[in-house]
């Protein structure tokens, strides 16, 4: 797990994009043994111009400055006790912000941050915070309905990350991490999945969503092609044999 920064950290990171009207991304990178890993921050906006912070990475002074003139970050959601590294540093910066992190992972997420809650209502009913049945509560997601329709903003348990070139590339694609398609790691699975039925019909609910338009993942592409058929197919990975 890598350590938690305790000063203002900037690793290489893009631009903040807007993908809808009130949600806004970013894609960095963090350095690991077998090479760089894309992670992604998810800002969704709130009815009084509040920030769910999902995921956090530190900016850059001139993206920080654009995330200032886009509202005011309100809320830092830790969605696992592995994205914990910035949690601190952001809380530092903005120490009005509630702290919310699965339950499950509390007491990891606390060696970093004080978690403020578990669960939290946004008073948005746009905007809804779930812990993601089967993961023993260890995974936080959000649920967006914007005008364009729902947008499912998740963590660990969906990568879409392409295969790397040279020998990390090959043993993260050996390891399951990098691949042709959106999967749930092997490795994850192991570390998260408590239930697989129950997450299984998580999945299947979101999937069935009327208006489901886009997933947001912390590692990868976004997913707006059938992102309902995406759901389907890890639901149907997720079938246990007996």
């Amino acid at each position: 797990m890598t350590k938690a920064f305790d000063t203002w950290t900037v690793l290489p990171h893009g631009k903040l994009a807007q993908v809808d009207e009130d949600i806004l991304t970013v894609v960095g990178d963090i350095h690991m043994p077998l090479g760089d890993i894309p992670r992604r921050m998810t800002i969704v906006r709130l009815a009084g111009r509040g920030l769910v912070i999902y995921s956090a990475i530190a900016l850059d002074e001139e993206e920080m400055s654009l995330l200032a003139d886009w509202g005011m970050p309100a809320y830092l959601i830790v969605p696992s006790d592995v994205h914990r590294t910035d949690a601190k540093i952001w809380k530092d910066r903005y120490p009005q912000m509630t702290v919310v992190a699965p339950a499950g992972a509390r007491a990891k997420v606390e060696e970093v941050v004080p978690v403020d809650a578990t669960g939290i209502d946004f008073a948005d009913r746009r905007v809804k915070l779930v812990t993601v049945d089967g993961t023993d509560g260890k995974e936080l997601a959000l649920e967006v309905h914007t005008n364009a329709g729902t947008t499912l903003i998740v963590n660990d348990l969906i990568w879409n990350v392409r295969d790397r070139p040279g020998f990390g590339g090959w043993l993260l694609h050996a390891l399951g991490f990098t691949g042709a398609l959106p999967h749930m790691p092997a490795l994850i699975e192991r570390r998260t999945v408590a239930d697989r039925a129950a997450l299984r019909t998580q999945l299947e609910r979101w999937a069935d969503a009327p208006d489901l338009y886009r997933i947001i993942p912390s590692h990868g592409a976004m997913l707006t092609h059938e992102p309902a058929h995406v759901l389907h197919e890890l639901a149907t990975s997720l079938l246990v044999v007996s």
